[in-house]
């Protein structure tokens, strides 16, 4: 069974725009190049190539990997209207005083009617229009339930082939599904702010399994010493041996607390360098990437079938072949499994 695969025009992977069938591999070369000395119009160009997929993403790819592995990913998250985007800001402005080179990779809610995004996040980041301020980039979450397409994934490891110390991921702010950050960033910062629930809600929202440190912004209102309260009673109660996420009190349209949560990011960058967690976090994320591409081919698969997996599917339908079996035709040869651990329901092969 053969399926074109790579390169076919799918909802994540715009067919190529003529111009850049044109585009030889010397030329992405060239950019890459460029943007390692710090041309930011070439980063915005192999930005762009890795957002529309295909071969011109796969050679940005390419280039990049070998280069990449130096900088430290901080994902910024939390509820819509937390102050995300003033926070990511005052983030990166002291972290750039701290003489680091800054990205920032801002990911905006994709419409489900017409596939676009406002992408108007660096509106609240007055240092992207600062002299050598950080690089800003916005992107579509093009529908990801956690708020992260694949090619944001690339975008983070170009960013960081290019030279960048510190990379902030700042998501969409969906709620209880947003967790995809916490299993690519090296370090999640979960923002919140007073009057957000208790902790009971933060259980039930995953929140102690994903945040490394969190924030009650808006800090100069009232109740913020509750929910920090709220927030280090759920940690005691929780919280097993290795690493204690602090909890940082900001006030980030006027940048109080900025200065601490730095810190707070260094300590952990300092943690994940000092003991094993560093390299194992790394290993998850390399097989999360790897998944998310194998599920991704296999939507394709699903969606654009060829002949042979049509007819699988049709005699799914007819009940003569069950779906686990299909599955393992379109796979190829896998390990035998216990039977037991195939989905429950399906009917035996006939």
């Amino acid at each position: 069974m053969t399926t074109e695969l790579p390169g076919s025009p799918t909802p994540e992977r715009p067919a190529a725009q003529p111009a850049d069938s044109a585009v030889a591999a010397g030329d992405v070369t060239a950019l890459f190049e460029r943007a390692r000395g710090g041309d930011r119009r070439a980063l915005g160009r192999l930005l762009t190539y890795t957002e529309r997929g295909g071969p011109l993403a796969d050679a940005v790819a390419v280039a990049a990997w070998p280069l990449a592995g130096a900088a430290h990913v901080v994902g910024m998250t939390g509820a819509p209207g937390v102050g995300k985007s003033t926070l990511t800001d005052r983030l990166a402005q002291v972290a750039a005083e701290d003489g680091r080179r800054v990205a920032i990779l801002a990911v905006d809610p994709s419409s489900p009617l017409t596939g676009g995004a406002i992408l108007g996040d660096r509106v609240r980041m007055g240092s992207a229009a600062a002299p050598g301020g950080p690089f800003v980039r916005s992107m579509a979450s093009r529908g990801q339930s956690g708020g992260l397409a694949l090619a944001a994934l690339a975008a983070v490891r170009l960013l960081d082939a290019t030279g960048h110390d510190l990379i902030i991921v700042e998501t969409v702010g969906i709620g209880q599904v947003e967790v995809d950050i916490a299993r690519t960033a090296d370090t999640t910062i979960v923002a919140v702010s007073p009057g957000w629930g208790d902790a009971v809600q933060a259980n039930k929202a995953g929140l102690l399994e994903m945040a490394d440190i969190f924030v009650v912004n808006k800090a100069d209102r009232a109740g913020a010493a509750d929910a920090r309260r709220d927030l280090e009673y759920m940690l005691d109660l929780g919280h097993g041996t290795g690493w204690r996420p602090p909890v940082a009190l900001t006030v980030a349209t006027t940048g109080e607390g900025a200065d601490e949560l730095f810190k707070h990011v260094q300590d952990h960058r300092h943690h994940l360098r000092t003991s094993s967690a560093g390299a194992e976090r790394r290993t998850r994320h390399v097989a999360e990437e790897v998944r998310r591409h194998l599920h991704r081919w296999v939507d394709l698969l699903v969606a654009q079938p060829s002949q042979e997996a049509a007819q699988l599917f049709a005699e799914v339908a007819q009940g003569t072949l069950a779906p686990s079996a299909a599955a393992r035709r379109l796979a190829g040869e896998l390990p035998e499994r216990d039977a037991t651990a195939d989905a429950g329901g399906d009917k035996p092969e006939v």
